[in-house]
């Protein structure tokens, strides 16, 4: 069982930068690749970034490739996203996703899931 908890959202104006974190319980938090997501109101959930276990590969949407970096800390068990250039439609609930294996980009693949962390870009 791996429980995780985000923080780091919060209210920005567009160009600004936030960094996201999301730290697991649980001993085998390594041999976890790890995803985030996001839900913006009336969307469904997408696929944002995803790092492999090793932090030897990442993966990015489109929408946000050159300038989110997904990166992790296994001796801190912990994943973080750092947003830079932020735009408004960047606006949504981010959640932080584990799932036992290689990295994912489709949220029913992941197996465990954070409460979400609310991030509001202004213009």
């Amino acid at each position: 069982q791996v429980q995780l908890v985000e923080s780091g959202g919060g209210l920005v104006q567009a160009g600004g930068s936030l960094r996201l974190s999301c730290v697991a319980s649980g001993r085998t938090f390594s041999s976890y690749a790890m995803g985030w997501f996001r839900q913006a109101p009336g969307k469904e959930r997408e696929f944002v970034s995803a790092i492999g276990w090793s932090a030897g590969s990442t993966f990015y949407a489109t929408s946000v490739k050159g300038r989110f970096t997904i990166f992790r800390d296994n001796t801190k068990n912990a994943v973080y996203l750092q947003m830079n250039s932020l735009k408004p439609e960047d606006t949504a609930v981010y959640y932080c996703a584990a799932v036992n294996g290689l990295p994912k980009v489709t949220s029913q693949s992941y197996h465990y899931w954070g409460q979400g962390t609310q991030v509001t870009v202004s213009s």
